[in-house]
């Protein structure tokens, strides 16, 4: 009888060890499963400057810094940021004042030079676009290349398109 009784207290945590064992392997799949299923965060449509003259970016983002509007682009994309009208607003207001806009665009230093030079200019046409649609008259839009077309700084900094109004 005593060994029928240990033997059954064996059994017994037997049963729990396998419980707690599937368990836990069932707590991983399912942690791993909600990760990888997890919609990721949207970035934020306008970045603040990270420190002083330094902006982090990673994809599509825009930041409004001493009146001038920065949209900057993910590696080899010309899609501009949400929130790039709202970002353009005082730019849009002045030249609905009669004031002219200018938009210049810059790319890194990787890649073919004619390659960059050509996204820059599809970048730039689509902030233009953008302009025009929130009802910027095309006369009052400038396309500038700038002397020196690689933006300086890093690699995500340069790749960016400027807009400041001409006064």
């Amino acid at each position: 009888m005593a060994s029928q009784d240990n033997d059954q207290d064996v059994r017994v945590a037997f049963a729990v060890i396998i419980a707690i064992v599937v368990l836990l392997v069932g707590s991983v799949v399912g942690i791993g499963i909600q990760r990888a299923g997890a919609p990721k965060a949207a970035k934020p449509a306008v970045a603040a400057p990270a420190a002083a003259g330094t902006v982090v970016v990673e994809d599509a983002s825009v930041v409004v810094e001493n009146g001038v509007v920065k949209f900057y682009f993910a590696v080899g994309q010309a899609d501009l940021a949400p929130g790039a009208v709202d970002a353009l607003a005082e730019a849009i207001a002045a030249a609905q004042a009669g004031n002219a806009l200018a938009i210049s665009g810059f790319h890194d230093a990787t890649g073919s030079v004619e390659a960059n030079e050509e996204l820059a200019k599809r970048r730039a046409q689509a902030v233009r676009d953008v302009l025009a649609a929130a009802g910027v008259k095309p006369e009052s839009l400038q396309l500038r290349k700038p002397e020196v077309t690689t933006g300086t700084g890093n690699n995500a900094e340069a790749r960016r398109v400027e807009v400041s109004i001409v006064r």
